[in-house]
């Protein structure tokens, strides 16, 4: 994760997550610039699946912290940044981006695409029928690690075998969590530009898979679409479903009354600020009304602390107001640039709203509060 992304970045919290504020023809831009440019981007598309096994999983949520771009992959999600007034207002479906990439005209050359993953033979049946059928991709190669550890598939003759390729695209399907430990150990040592854990493509692409209609997608009724096909997903679709339903009574729906209270109150006009303190450690002191609109200085803050400084890090929130999911998601990703810097943030003399929202925003364990 680049350090100027704290600055360039419109990210926004969703369901604990950070999502990019992107639609489906900016993703297409942002992905066809880092392949001409030869620019890193771990692309990751989280659903509803990805936002509910997270919050148990800190390997998987530092995954998607740790992404140069979070699509927001499902229709509840969209509802529910829809109901927190959060500008994401269009699914990117990961399975869409790579169909409209794989359509492009007038691109200088085709994209190519290194299938990794999937069932027995399905990356090789993917590979040969993109061959067939795309006018911008053209499948470069594909390997299929079968069934062992990440620690095995991340043998370095399996990542020269990929890199012999030279891939502009690697496409993996090992299963989300599996998928996205595996390009956490190895994006470093890949030379392709942009790698993704996109599951369903593969079986797509070959066609061991239909996709459901549009109208099904846009009324959020493709888990329904891929029961019928892979009747085996009911078990997740269920777990999914009631963690979902759980979390919209205990948390976003109160967040979204709590939410706009807190910005009808004369807090929220209250004018931002931060200082920067040195001693033992670095007094970050956040003041006022931090949200969207006040951001900027606080990033550019941010970033020099990660550039500039090389102790432990304390955000004071003794004098913070208000904050919003930008905000937190934000602070997400300046947590991680700290703690990969073998560093600690922690947050101290936290308002019992400020630890409110954190906790209805499902981050608060997230940080260390005090």
């Amino acid at each position: 994760m680049n350090v100027s992304a704290i600055i360039n970045r419109d990210i926004w919290c969703v369901l604990g997550l950070p999502f990019d504020a992107i639609t489906l023809e900016q993703s297409i831009d942002h992905l066809l610039k880092a392949i001409d440019n030869n620019d890193s981007c771990f692309l990751s598309t989280p659903n509803l699946n990805f936002a509910i096994a997270t919050q148990s999983d800190n390997a998987f949520f530092d995954s998607v912290v740790d992404s140069d771009l979070n699509v927001a992959d499902g229709m509840p999600l969209i509802w529910v940044a829809k109901l927190l007034g959060i500008p994401i207002t269009e699914r990117v479906a990961g399975s869409t981006l790579f169909d409209e990439l794989s359509k492009q005209q007038g691109i200088s050359k085709k994209i190519r695409v290194f299938f990794f993953g999937g069932q027995q033979g399905v990356a090789e049946l993917a590979h040969q029928k993109l061959n067939e059928t795309s006018a911008a991709m053209a499948s470069c190669g594909f390997y299929d690690p079968g069934f062992v550890s990440v620690d095995e598939m991340s043998d370095s003759k399996i990542i020269e075998q990929i890199n012999s390729c030279e891939p502009d695209f690697i496409v993996v399907a090992l299963g989300a969590r599996k998928g996205q430990e595996w390009i956490q150990q190895n994006k470093e040592t890949l030379n392709a530009p942009v790698i993704s854990h996109l599951g369903a493509v593969i079986n797509f692409v070959a066609g061991n898979v239909e996709r459901a209609p549009i109208m099904w997608q846009r009324l959020g009724m493709e888990w329904l679409w891929r029961i019928r096909q892979e009747p085996s997903l009911w078990k997740r679709y269920l777990f999914d479903g009631l963690a979902f339903m759980k979390l919209m009574f205990v948390n976003v729906l109160p967040l979204a009354v709590y939410d706009r209270f807190l910005q009808r109150t004369a807090s929220y006009r209250i004018p931002s600020d931060v200082k920067l303190v040195e001693e033992e450690q670095l007094i970050v002191s956040l003041m006022g009304s931090i949200h969207h609109g006040s951001m900027q200085y606080l990033k550019q803050q941010y970033t020099k602390v990660i550039e500039e400084y090389s102790s432990d890090v304390v955000i004071d929130c003794e004098q913070l107001v208000y904050i919003d999911s930008a905000f937190i998601a934000t602070t997400l990703l300046f947590q991680r640039n700290i703690n990969k810097q073998g560093r600690l943030l922690v947050l101290n003399n936290v308002p019992s709203r400020i630890v409110r929202l954190l906790s209805l925003s499902s981050v608060s364990e997230h940080f260390t509060l005090f």
